[in-house]
């Protein structure tokens, strides 16, 4: 019997590479307030540890809070900013050609014709989601996912597993029994802390991160004239990572909590004796 019956995924870097459209977005917004920061792809690459966009203007300028008569003041003119960021981000999605990663839309439909559960939890908003998929998918993509988790519904962002208890919750679903995809260490911890299998796709602002408590790591999902680059992680041979290989990072993990099991019990019976 098939243990695998979900896959979460991430939407960020995971589904397609739009971490630098966010960047130009920033950039682009900071401009229009008039504010002399520029993120560069190696400020944005350490940035991506603060899970949120208001969150890493706030953090990257909080030296502006005295500016300001009170806090509260300096929160909204963060969100004011972010606002502005959010919209030109869709714009730029919209006008430009953001194409799905490697092996995501192929990973899709296997999923969907073997009738597993399919998840999406992110820390983006729901319109910057759509935006993207309504770009790469058919016109029925929502009906593709079971559940749809995003800051919109769940505010306490990743690394919390916030967002992965929703889904599992939501799905009534065991975390032995799914799968998350990520990229970013704070996806990582907030699947893993929710007790899931996870895999990490690397790009180009996450390539040099470390990701030691993720059961795989590669550099895309891959397809049949364009495999992966394995990074880290037992890969069982494949150079695509499809279901067959989602199911086998699910049971090794099992085996894995099994064999930890029953020698924290050997250890415990032996401690007694």
């Amino acid at each position: 019997m098939r243990q695998l019956k979900a896959i979460i995924l991430d939407v960020d870097g995971t589904l397609a590479d739009t971490e630098e459209i966010h960047r130009q977005a920033f950039n682009q917004a900071f401009k229009e307030f008039e504010l002399d920061w520029s993120w560069t792809p190696k400020i944005y690459g350490e940035l991506l540890a603060i899970s949120g966009g208001r969150e890493r203007i706030a953090y990257y300028g909080a030296d502006l809070i005295g500016e300001f008569r009170s806090r509260d003041k300096f929160t909204r003119y963060v969100r004011d900013v972010h606002r502005l960021k959010t919209k030109i981000y869709r714009e730029l999605l919209h006008d430009g050609e953001i194409p799905l990663r490697p092996g995501v839309e192929r990973l899709l439909n296997e999923s969907r014709e073997s009738g597993l559960t399919l998840f999406i939890a992110t820390n983006s908003t729901f319109l910057n989601l759509k935006t993207l998929l309504d770009r790469n998918l058919p016109q029925d993509w929502i009906s593709w996912f079971s559940e749809i988790a995003t800051c919109d519904t769940v505010t306490e962002k990743k690394p919390s597993p916030a967002v992965y208890h929703s889904a599992l919750g939501a799905l009534h679903l065991d975390p032995a029994c799914a799968i998350a995809i990520e990229d970013t260490v704070n996806g990582c911890v907030a699947a893993t802390s929710a007790g899931l299998t996870t895999l990490i796709t690397t790009h180009f602002f996450t390539r040099s991160h470390h990701f030691p408590a993720a059961s795989l790591v590669v550099d895309n999902l891959g397809e049949r004239n364009q495999p992966f680059m394995l990074i880290s992680g037992d890969c069982s041979d494949s150079n695509i990572v499809d279901l067959a290989l989602l199911e086998y990072l699910v049971e090794q993990k099992q085996c894995h909590l099994l064999d930890n099991r029953k020698g924290s019990l050997v250890t415990s019976v032996q401690t007694y004796q």
